[in-house]
């Protein structure tokens, strides 16, 4: 099914027919598939949404560079326009980036929260900082060079210096994808005073579980379980121990 907000063609699927509605907010890219599991077992108790962000997956390339402000504003109006009232948010990675905006700066009416291994917290990595303003020094220097040189100058660079997720990316969505991982949003984070579960994976490289314990802290009605053995994803990893775990977290939300 599609809906258009602002200007662009959201693709989202509905599941279910439970009294208590869940949104499901998954990670950067198109991986809204990977909710399959967990779908397929809680379809039976809830109602379910689920979506492809703007330039991924069945849903519009985006036609300007957006922010997570740009994101999160798509899916509140996303919720205002299905009427979805008091629904109970999951996100993992990307989308905890999303609800750490959306539940504390947008007035609406939620369950609670469930977080799965989220991002949002900027960490100081002088490694990265040394590498980025080298980047960005020897990018300058490619101004001195001929036309029919600085191209070829630029594109060795850039393999030389980005990472694999960022090389596979869509050039379209190169600026945006920076103007999201470097917000840091740990002050939302502290802001939210809905009850929340974070369910993290313990030996996760992408957001590493630091955050989890930090995140732990800052939401004060929130409580923090490692999935042993797995790594962002562990609802896939271990997809048995993580579903029982959000199942029984919900159970007394079945309507």
């Amino acid at each position: 099914m599609y809906i258009s907000i602002n200007n662009l063609n959201i693709f989202y699927q509905k599941y279910g027919n439970g009294g208590q509605v869940i949104l499901i907010l998954p990670g950067w890219g198109n991986n809204r598939e990977t909710f399959n599991y967990l779908i397929e077992v809680l379809k039976d108790y809830f109602t379910i949404y689920i979506l492809d962000y703007p330039g991924f997956g069945n849903s519009s390339m985006i036609n300007s560079d957006l922010t997570i402000y740009d994101y999160t504003e798509i899916i509140y109006k996303f919720i205002k326009k299905l009427k979805i009232f008091n629904p109970i948010l999951i996100g993992h990675s990307f989308g905890g980036r999303i609800i750490s905006l959306l539940t504390t700066t947008y007035k609406l009416k939620i369950k609670k929260i469930l977080l799965i291994d989220v991002a949002g917290i900027k960490r100081k990595n002088l490694k990265l900082s040394l590498k980025t303003k080298l980047y960005k020094l020897l990018k300058r220097l490619g101004n001195l060079l001929p036309i029919n040189l600085k191209t070829k100058y630029l594109e060795y660079l850039f393999n030389k210096f980005s990472s694999n997720d960022y090389k596979e990316l869509d050039k379209r969505l190169l600026k945006t994808f920076q103007n999201v991982v470097l917000e840091d949003l740990t002050k939302y984070y502290s802001r939210i005073n809905i009850e929340t579960l974070i369910l993290w994976g313990e030996l996760d490289i992408v957001t590493p579980l630091k955050d989890a314990y930090k995140i732990n802290r800052l939401i004060k009605s929130s409580y923090l379980i490692i999935i042993p053995n797995t790594r962002h994803f562990p609802y896939l990893e271990n997809k048995y121990l993580t579903t029982n775990i959000i199942l029984e977290y919900l159970k007394k939300d079945i309507i």
